[in-house]
């Protein structure tokens, strides 16, 4: 009889099977049968991750400590453990990415918008001339505006595109250990950020459309296509079906834990959104009529505007980590592979 123990191991520096070292105290196989093992599809693992801390046989692909991937029966607590790490790690160049990416384009489009707003040209008009029906230039202006919102937001997209390439990118390099630099993670996102843009901006259609139909549809499919983003960074194959199939087949866990993301995202930016409305009211109905009543304007949309920051985080960061998870549920997965997927 083989002695007990654990079965060899590939070692690629080698090219060869190499014996995994004597086992700590209290290591058992784990049980045969096929992967995952235990009842269901995804049933109970009780050898898993019942391995002691700080050993794990390499090369199989899921491990209890790694620092992206939570593993099978880790729960949310191993979920908030990778989120938190990777903030941890990776914040010195998330917050500029995020800073440069989303924060900055965000804030020029809501002063542009302010500063072509005509409405209060308009009430004052109506004012002092009840009878005078449709303002002056009224259809020119509202189609300007009506450009220049559209517009913005479509190449604020393709920024905000680059940016979250750009974080993933900086999220997987540091959980293996790799160093991952702001300008190497600029240069990422920069070659992922058009495929990026064009399936959020599907995804974004598909959403409002959906929530033309009493707003529940919407909903159902922004947690349906959550995943779509991550996807298309790591597989680049299908991520709208894909994204699907995740959210079916584990619904329960995945629900919630873009949920958790949701309301994060949802509280950091309607605070500030409520902020940035009480603080320009201050200004009057047209602040852009008087240079103090510009800066203070552009003053108070700056500060809300980084005051979101940590909702921008916050979606980026969990979303990545909930892809990750989900993968885990699939089959052996590391962040080395991960990484490798991401190129």
């Amino acid at each position: 009889m083989p002695p007990a123990g654990p079965p060899p191991v590939w070692d690629p520096a080698r090219g060869a099977w190499v014996p995994a070292g004597p086992p700590p105290k209290g290591w058992a196989a784990p049980p045969v049968g096929g992967y995952p093992p235990g009842g269901g599809p995804y049933g109970g693992q009780p050898w898993y991750p019942g391995a002691p801390g700080g050993w794990y046989p390499p090369g199989y692909g899921l491990d209890p400590n790694d620092a992206l991937v939570t593993p099978p029966g880790a729960g949310i607590g191993g979920w908030f453990d990778r989120f938190w790490g990777a903030l941890r790690r990776g914040w010195r160049q998330l917050v500029p990415i995020m800073l440069l990416t989303q924060v900055l384009p965000a804030a020029v489009l809501s002063v542009i918008s302010f500063g072509l707003d005509p409405s209060p040209a308009w009430e004052a008009q109506a004012e002092a001339d009840p009878s005078a029906g449709l303002p002056d230039n009224f259809a020119t202006s509202l189609l300007t505006l009506v450009v220049v919102l559209v517009g913005g937001s479509l190449l604020i997209g393709l920024v905000q595109a680059l940016g979250w390439a750009a974080g993933s990118w900086v999220i997987t390099q540091q959980a293996t250990g790799r160093p991952a630099r702001l300008d190497a993670a600029l240069r990422y996102g920069l070659r992922r950020a058009l495929g990026v843009w064009g399936w959020t901006l599907l995804v974004s259609l598909l959403i409002g459309i959906g929530v033309c139909f009493c707003v529940l549809p919407g909903i159902y499919l922004a947690f349906a296509l959550s995943m779509a983003g991550p996807v298309y960074l790591f597989e680049r194959d299908n991520p709208i079906g894909r994204s699907f199939r995740m959210f079916h087949d584990r619904l329960g866990m995945l629900l919630g834990r873009v949920a958790l993301v949701a309301a994060a995202v949802i509280i950091g930016t309607v605070v500030p959104g409520l902020l940035e409305s009480a603080g320009t009211v201050a200004f009057g109905e047209d602040p852009f009529a008087s240079p103090g009543g510009a800066v203070g304007v552009v003053a108070v949309i700056a500060v809300t505007a980084v005051l979101a920051l940590p909702a921008h985080l916050a979606q980026l960061v969990g979303l990545l980590i909930t892809y990750a998870e989900q993968r885990a549920h699939e089959g052996p997965v590391n962040g080395a592979t991960l990484a490798a997927e991401l190129g």
